[in-house]
């Protein structure tokens, strides 16, 4: 049978566009369908913008910090609609750029939103197509707790779109994004309240991390309710109430209702059953190894599947799929010693096992090393802004299983620290490595 293509791809996320022009540079021919904006979540709503975000909260926090290196005290006006401005011109280029890199890649891009007919075949607002092989790399959306009201909240895809800076910012969900965006929007001027679930934010990062974080943000001047959930809201003349129950309950005022409860495949209404792709109880696509579905031809990447949420282990993901399937090389992506940070302010980073997942497998052997410290730059503020580093090793081996940091640049350094752990590196061997100093990055070697 004669295809349209040798590979079509839903979706142009970090997964689906690593993939393509990873297949493009063996020879196959390549399309992709997209019905928003080239990028996906990372680029048009997600890290991208964030992180732009964060750097301009840095400055409130760095305004306040000059006068003790020198600077005189001067008045500055934050400007949220000048911000985002700039921030969705970044977000323009970034698209072209992509444009272009596909156009050079000769991958023809298709701005429809694309639904199986068959395992070979695909509707495009009622142009149809074929292909040999297709990749799925919808991602994901954000989730909404079941509760009365819910509608009246955002996601933090409509975070990147607020007309205006609200004052009172509510934050359900104390993951990642709600650690990332109570420091931001704290420093930029919003009055914020984050409610969490569980004992402390940030489930799935290292205790010290998380407590290390949480404390941080509390100095800031965040309100952290802890042990309670959201059960209603309800609208205002001027916002919105929003009610708790569990270790808080009471009922809060807020301008805006930010939901930040975790993300879902976004694999609804694709017509996958017509494809025989199968998906599991949370809508996740079914993959093996190398990432092919219950339906020989079709495989599927990134946060649409049940792996790790993560941008560069989409792209991972993507460009081993192309190597397997198209490039003649069987590749799998190796989950192990992924790191992962949140960008609130306090920082924090980790790679490797917890020290609670590192005691689970290893039980007694496991040793910890770590400290507290004071940066440099720090060192002239009355303000104090403490650091902390953290090995977890097998004691029997020496092998350090784990590093994590919390502090300014854990991210930068800890991914870096990440290379040596995977290659099986000995706490023996970072205390005879030299450090550059004065560096915070220096005390991993030097810790006892």
């Amino acid at each position: 049978m004669t295809f349209d293509y040798d590979l079509f791809v839903i979706g142009t996320g970090p997964g689906g566009l690593a993939a393509a022009k990873k297949a493009a540079s063996y020879g196959v021919r390549v399309a992709m369908a997209e019905q928003e904006t080239i990028g996906g979540t990372c680029v048009n709503r997600g890290c991208v913008p964030k992180k732009l975000i964060v750097y301009a909260a840095d400055f409130a926090k760095e305004n306040q910090m000059a006068h003790s290196y020198g600077w005189s005290k001067c008045q500055r006006y934050f400007d949220w609609t000048l911000l985002m401005k700039s921030v969705h011109r970044h977000i323009e280029h970034i698209n072209y750029s992509y444009c272009q890199q596909l156009r050079k890649a000769e991958i023809e891009i298709i701005k429809e939103r694309a639904t199986f007919i068959d395992a070979h075949t695909l509707d495009l607002n009622g142009h149809r197509v074929t292909a040999d092989k297709i990749l799925i790399a919808v991602g994901g959306k954000p989730n909404k707790p079941d509760i009365p009201g819910i509608e009246y909240a955002i996601t933090s895809r409509e975070m990147f779109h607020l007309p205006y800076l609200p004052k009172r910012l509510t934050i359900i969900g104390g993951g990642y994004i709600g650690a990332e965006f109570s420091s931001m929007m704290q420093a930029l001027g919003c009055e914020v309240t984050l409610i969490e679930a569980d004992e402390m934010i940030l489930s799935g990062f290292d205790d010290d991390i998380r407590s290390g974080v949480q404390d941080g943000l509390r100095k800031r001047g965040i309100r952290i309710i802890t042990n309670s959930r959201a059960e209603e809201i309800t609208h205002l003349d001027d916002g919105w109430l929003l009610k708790t129950t569990g270790d808080c309950a009471e009922t809060m005022a807020a301008d805006t209702i930010l939901v930040a409860t975790g993300w879902s495949p976004n694999t609804q209404n694709l017509g996958l059953e017509k494809a025989k792709v199968e998906v599991g109880q949370h809508g996740e696509i079914k993959v093996d190894e190398y990432y092919c579905t219950t339906q020989s031809n079709i495989f599927a990447v990134g946060d649409c599947i049940n792996r790790m949420q993560l941008t560069p282990v989409a792209k991972a993901e993507g460009i081993a799929f192309a190597n397997t399937v198209f490039g003649n090389n069987r590749q799998r992506v190796n989950y192990d010693y992924v790191p992962s940070a949140v960008f609130s302010r306090p920082e924090g980073a980790g790679v490797g096992m917890t020290e609670a997942e590192a005691r689970a497998k290893f039980g007694e052997s496991v040793k910890c090393y770590s400290t507290k410290l004071q940066p440099l730059f720090y060192q002239l503020l009355e303000a104090e802004e403490p650091a902390m580093i953290k090995l977890v090793v097998d004691d029997n081996s020496q092998q350090v299983l784990g590093a994590h940091m919390l502090g300014e640049n854990a991210a930068e350094i800890v991914q870096t620290l990440g290379v040596a752990i995977r290659q099986g590196i000995t706490k023996q061997v970072l205390n005879e490595t030299i450090g550059i100093h004065p560096t915070i990055a220096e005390d991993f070697l030097s810790l006892d």
